[in-house]
């Protein structure tokens, strides 16, 4: 139940978020905001009104809704209608809540970089402590065939001789590898909460680009969990946003290229109920993993918003581009069954992530 309540706590959070920078960039260009909607409809009670604005608070707790005069479709015209406004004003009311995702996933993470998250350092400091952990896993190397995985903690590595590096980093853990090809080595690793170990011998050509150096087929990384101070927090938040950002829309390429090639997939995509999953692991980890986990949402809910789909701002920002370079309005049917196809388009698309969620919990 506290799962599920914090699932729904960050997905309102985060599209009311996304609403109120249409509302704030809205009101400064004059456009007449009728309703700010916390969840949707259908409405429970109207917390109040300020000048023109209903504030109030719907049954449906998925988000939350501006209702602008004169939006698209709506064909109302006068003063603070949207459809008057010039098309900069509508540009900047309808790309203002992408961007306020983005603010908000800055701030996440520099929050739980605040807070403390596990995050990659070049070096420690002496009174930083760090883990050594596997970032990657080169296929049918002498680690994969160990049975090392992507996440275990590397925690001590010996010789036969009882040999080991004087410090554990990724440097010296390579060069202690590096010199002993074709020895068996002892290494110790954690795995989640269980240490096991291990019999592995470097050999050579594991990596192309350096098959004359003994290697075990590893990318190691130093992570450090300490807290950051503010100033280093929201200065690293920027890197963190950016590189959600590439991994985000990399993700998303991989399935539109899948789709243009016959083979559409969206086995990779979670819903709701899958989420819950992936909150219930982060909580266990923190306050500070569940922030992470909040802003990476945040940076997804931007990109998708990017799509040019019917019904999401990316869509109504491409009909603003047609209606710029045609100099006329579209009609306002066409406008009604465009946003219909695209409302349609996101429930089948909800319908089936959901029935994924649901089999992958029958079914693991």
């Amino acid at each position: 139940m506290i799962t599920a309540l914090l699932v729904v706590g960050i997905l309102v959070f985060l599209i009311v978020v996304h609403e109120l920078g249409h509302f704030v960039v809205a009101k400064l260009f004059r456009v007449r905001v009728e309703e700010f909607g916390i969840g949707y409809p259908p409405r429970a009670f109207t917390l109040g009104k300020i000048g023109d604005t209903e504030y109030t608070l719907n049954w449906i707790p998925f988000g939350g809704f501006v209702r602008l005069f004169g939006d698209v479709g709506d064909d109302r015209h006068g003063k603070g209608s949207f459809a008057d406004a010039n098309r900069g004003a509508q540009a900047l009311v309808l790309v203002a809540g992408i961007a306020m995702n983005i603010v908000a996933a800055w701030a996440l993470f520099a929050i739980a970089l605040h807070a403390g998250i596990p995050r990659v350092i070049d070096s420690a400091t002496e009174n930083e402590s760090a883990r050594l952990i596997i970032a990657s896993v080169v296929q049918s190397s002498p680690a994969s065939v160990a049975g090392i995985t992507i996440g275990d903690e590397i925690l001590a590595v010996r010789d036969v001789s009882g040999s080991a590096p004087t410090v554990l980093t990724p440097e010296a853990f390579s060069e202690f590898v590096q010199t002993r090809g074709g020895e068996e080595l002892e290494l110790t690793y954690l795995r989640g909460q269980e240490e096991k170990t291990t019999r592995i011998i470097p050999a050579h050509a594991v990596i192309p680009e350096e098959s004359g150096k003994p290697a075990l087929g590893v990318a190691i990384v130093l992570v450090s969990t300490e807290s950051l101070p503010w100033s280093a927090a929201l200065r690293e938040a920027v890197p963190a946003t950016k590189n959600s950002f590439v991994m985000v829309a990399q993700g998303l390429w991989g399935i539109l290229e899948k789709a243009f090639a016959g083979k559409p997939s969206l086995s990779e995509v979670v819903g709701p109920i899958g989420l819950a999953s992936i909150v219930g692991d982060a909580a266990r980890n923190g306050v500070g993993e569940v922030l992470k986990l909040a802003a990476f949402i945040s940076v997804n809910l931007a990109i998708i918003n990017l799509i040019p789909v019917p019904a999401l701002d990316g869509g109504r920002l491409a009909l603003l581009g047609f209606e710029a370079l045609t100099r006329r309005g579209a009609p306002r049917l066409a406008l009604q069954a465009f946003n219909a196809f695209g409302i349609l388009l996101i429930v089948v698309l909800m319908v089936t992530v959901t029935y994924q969620d649901v089999a992958r919990l029958i079914f693991p």
